[in-house]
């Protein structure tokens, strides 16, 4: 059985500086887990209650073959490790990777300061479906375990190198002299329908409300947008990541 102490422990990770401090984070339902697990991403621990090891045999055989370790909690104790307030009752603790910058691929995605976290996880879930591999964060992006992010990735973060709370104008530079080439998505910028990309690039996006910032333009070799024919202000920057990878990721 569990202690309290124990039990105090693991709900302190629905706070982000014990996140932050225990690098550890947790991820609610059967989708996401699993995408962890089949990833082999560590896991410290998964929580289940009795109803649900009744409902689900499967899932816990896999836990078994997989050597995962899991804890029965009764539904009040369940409730205290969980963000949700209707949760499927089996929720795990991973660790989180220390991930770094490879940039040895053709494609990365960078994100300067987007703040929401259902964007982010949104964005992270496009990149996915797109293949592109590697993600770069800003230090002012919405967290990337945030358990929102987590909901609205899907899963997603368990295949991509993500790397957070980058100096994203220092990042975007060094990478800038190994030849990628650095494509910001702005209301004045070109249409995206008529860019050509070649060789190795770098696509950002950037803060919902302030869009780009001007450091970010600087060092920026083409801009890009979305052309508007209706009366709206602006897509919202997950949309319109979807739209721009579309046209930008190559075919091949």
């Amino acid at each position: 059985m569990i202690t309290k102490n124990e039990l105090k422990y693991y709900s302190s990770l629905l706070q982000k500086k014990h996140r932050i401090r225990e690098m550890k984070f947790i991820a609610e339902g059967i989708k996401i887990i699993e995408e962890g697990i089949e990833n082999n991403w560590q896991t410290e621990i998964v929580f289940i209650t009795q109803d649900f090891a009744d409902s689900n045999p499967d899932f816990i055989d896999k836990l078994k073959f997989n050597n995962r370790l899991y804890q029965f909690l009764n539904d009040k104790d369940f409730s205290k490790i969980c963000d949700t307030v209707n949760p499927q009752k089996v929720a795990a603790v991973f660790i989180s990777p220390r991930n770094e910058i490879k940039s040895k691929v053709n494609l990365i995605v960078a994100l300067e300061d987007v703040s929401d976290p259902g964007n982010l996880g949104a964005i992270i879930r496009n990149c996915d479906w797109f293949n592109i591999k590697e993600i770069i964060l800003s230090e002012n992006c919405a967290e990337l375990y945030n358990p929102k992010t987590l909901r609205s990735a899907m899963g997603s973060i368990f295949h991509l190198n993500i790397v957070e709370n980058i100096d994203l104008i220092s990042q975007l530079s060094i990478l800038r002299k190994k030849g990628y080439q650095i494509t910001t998505a702005d209301l004045a910028g070109e249409n995206v329908f008529e860019s050509n990309p070649s060789g190795k690039s770098i696509i950002v996006f950037s803060n919902e409300a302030r869009g780009p910032s001007n450091e970010l333009l600087s060092i920026s070799d083409k801009i890009i947008a979305i052309p508007r024919y209706g009366k709206a202000e602006s897509l919202n920057v997950a949309s319109a990541s979807a739209i721009i990878l579309s046209c930008l990721v190559p075919k091949n």
